[in-house]
């Protein structure tokens, strides 16, 4: 049993994640921006906090983060306008690492993408480059912050039926089910063998708490 915080509640990962671990015994916190999302929230059986992630200060973070064993950041500012973009998934994640080290917080789970690195090599003038920078600085920053971090990468996203299975060794990437970026987040943060490492995923041959336990470290 763990007391788990979500970050960025609402999202469709982040809505299946929820009773998984409210299933298993743990005390979810989803963090949420609009308070009209708050029953959705609770109906998963975490507890909504309505908080503007994007506007909190690091001394604001770390009084929400504190009293947590793990932080989830699964927030987004869903692409379109760069400059929010780089507010939330750079700056305010890495507000929240901060935070999370301040509140002494150790565990820390990044829901990031299949590709995101310093040399993505998404060219200037695409749509994608701001999320591809703000991505790669917010990965580079955890990995650099001293706390026990994994790194989700799952591949493009699909609404398909989980299959429980994914592939931890791809180097391309492919496509893998909502719901089972949902179950490997939740596995992860149920093997500390997963501490430092990037888990970059397609949907596969592999159940996935074997998966994360076999995961190379990358």
């Amino acid at each position: 049993m763990a007391r788990i915080l979500i970050i960025g509640a609402h999202g469709k990962v982040a809505l299946r994640l929820a009773p998984e671990l409210v299933a298993r015994g743990d005390t979810v916190t989803g963090v949420i921006r609009n308070p009209a999302h708050e029953d959705e929230v609770a109906a998963t059986g975490a507890a909504p906090l309505v908080a503007d992630i994007e506007h909190l200060d690091e001394d604001q973070l770390t009084n929400i983060i504190a009293g947590n064993d793990a932080v989830v950041w699964s927030a987004g500012a869903g692409g379109g306008d760069p400059e929010r973009t780089y507010a939330v998934d750079r700056d305010a994640a890495i507000r929240s690492m901060d935070a999370a080290a301040a509140a002494d917080v150790r565990r820390y789970v990044m829901v990031s993408y299949f590709g995101a690195r310093l040399d993505h090599g998404v060219p200037e003038g695409d749509p994608f480059h701001a999320y591809a920078e703000a991505k790669a600085d917010a990965d580079a920053h955890l990995r650099a912050s001293g706390l026990d971090w994994t790194i989700v990468a799952p591949s493009t996203l699909t609404l398909d039926e989980p299959t429980g299975r994914i592939d931890v060794s791809a180097e391309t990437s492919g496509s893998v089910p909502r719901a089972d970026v949902a179950s490997t987040i939740a596995a992860v943060l149920a093997d500390a063998t997963s501490v430092h490492k990037t888990l970059r995923f397609n949907t596969g041959s592999t159940p996935i708490a074997e998966a994360v336990a076999e995961a190379p470290e990358r």
